[in-house]
């Protein structure tokens, strides 16, 4: 038997709303994420976050309504 990958299908407003459910897990906002992960300073919970956020972003093509960038 082969072993096949999961494969998750997600709307695009259902990964808007995976986003903003992370973004408030965190307990920061998406700038704060932002910069702590760009000067290393994340626990380990919240790179894991920033990392899915990350990989949201992508799937999303980038862009993000401007509401959720500071949640």
């Amino acid at each position: 038997m082969t072993d096949r990958p999961t494969v998750i299908r997600r709307t695009p407003a259902e990964l808007r709303e995976q986003r903003a459910r992370l973004i408030a897990e965190a307990g920061l906002t998406y700038d704060e994420l932002r910069d702590r992960a760009d000067a290393w300073t994340l626990s380990p919970e919240q790179q894991d976050i920033w990392a899915t956020i990350e990989g949201i972003d992508y799937l999303l093509g980038g862009a993000t309504p401007a509401n959720q960038e500071t949640q």
